[in-house]
């Protein structure tokens, strides 16, 4: 059985194949002997700044468990806070757990494009057939869950709670998933200020009966970053998007080649009762000019078998409803239905629009 939180001097205590670390001591201990243990309590750690909690390299069939309140210094540098990697590793948040990133300290309104340095939170390279679930992250600095390389992967009922960076929180981003095969996160909450999910590379990917608020939605993308720079199909289904920017969006980067396909939206509600209008931007919006010049969309990224299927809901009073900036050729075969939109403006300079069921501006 896991036993109870040491004292700081004790910091790690075996028992059978169970270990328990905490304090200001455990975070260090945990790397050190985390092959030892086939559970790992990580029970109200304070991390240093400028260290990482590191479990990568576990034994295989691995579980971790966060307990009560762990707490990441601050310190200006990239990160990542946290660091997991293995196979049938299974982590998890116990009641009331807290992962701490201290965000207020670092936020500045300039997120990762300058100001201070702020790192990365939780990392999971090469993390296969696992699970993660019930973890409440808490003022991350900037990006919450990147997750690479993994195959396999579960991800129930996750909370990122960035909402006390309203006012200079910037790339909050909650789940950045690339180079990734087999992605399933479902009952995730998320208040941030970027991206609620961002799919750069990978497939076989879904995220359901979610709910997204004060960031940049749902987004495929941006696509051209990566060595390889393929998504195929992911699904986002059953979920809510409150008060974003924008909440169905596929960015693809100005001159990148690269395929977006088979990518389906499904019973996406849009809440945008009371937005800031100047924050509001689209409902649904699908550019081929990131980062180059707006209006002048590039063709290098195809994006084929784009579903919407009962996208409704309200956006801000300013925003465009629905807008589309393909490059010549570059989109083809999107079907879509129920897209009603019932607030915000029509675009008047879509451009290359294809046809597909209820597809317009």
């Amino acid at each position: 059985m896991v036993t109870s939180a040491p004292r700081l001097e004790d910091a790690v205590v075996p028992r059978a194949d169970a270990c328990t670390f905490s304090g200001s001591l455990g975070y260090s201990s945990a790397s050190v002997s985390k092959t030892s243990c086939s559970t790992i309590v990580l029970s109200s750690l304070q991390v240093p700044g400028g260290e990482t909690l590191d479990l990568e390299g576990l034994n295989d069939g691995t579980t971790v468990v966060f307990e009560g309140t762990t707490v990441f210094g601050y310190a200006e540098w990239e990160g990542s806070l946290f660091s997991v990697s293995g196979n049938n590793i299974t982590i998890r948040g116990a009641e009331g757990n807290v992962l701490d990133g201290q965000g207020t300290l670092y936020w500045d309104g300039k997120g990762g494009s300058g100001g201070v340095t702020k790192p990365k939170f939780f990392k999971a390279n090469h993390l296969n057939d696992s699970v993660l679930e019930g973890i409440t992250i808490r003022n991350a600095p900037k990006n919450s869950f990147s997750l690479n390389y993994v195959y396999n992967l579960t991800v129930r009922d996750i909370t990122v709670d960035d909402r006390d960076g309203e006012s200079l929180g910037k790339n909050t981003d909650a789940f950045n998933i690339n180079n990734a095969d087999g992605v399933v996160i479902t009952g995730a909450k998320v208040w941030n200020q970027d991206d609620c999910v961002a799919v750069n590379s990978g497939k076989n990917i879904y995220f359901g009966s979610g709910f997204c608020s004060g960031g940049h939605g749902l987004s495929i993308g941006s696509i051209g970053g990566q060595t390889v720079n393929v998504v195929s199909n992911v699904t986002f289904a059953d979920t809510t998007v409150q008060e974003s920017q924008q909440s169905v969006r596929i960015k693809t980067i100005s001159g990148a080649t690269g395929s977006v396909q088979n990518i389906t939206y499904r019973n996406i509600f849009l809440d945008g009762v009371g937005v800031d209008t100047d924050y509001s931007d689209y409902g649904v919006v699908v550019t081929q000019s990131y980062g180059g010049d707006k209006g002048k969309p590039t063709n290098g990224v195809t994006i084929t078998g784009f579903v919407l299927q009962n996208v409704t809901g309200t956006v801000g009073n300013d925003a465009l409803q629905v807008y589309i900036e393909c490059g010549v050729g570059s989109c083809s075969d999107w079907s879509w239905s129920g897209v009603n939109i019932t607030s915000g403006k029509r675009s008047s300079s879509c451009q290359n629009v294809p046809s597909g069921g209820d597809v317009s501006c």
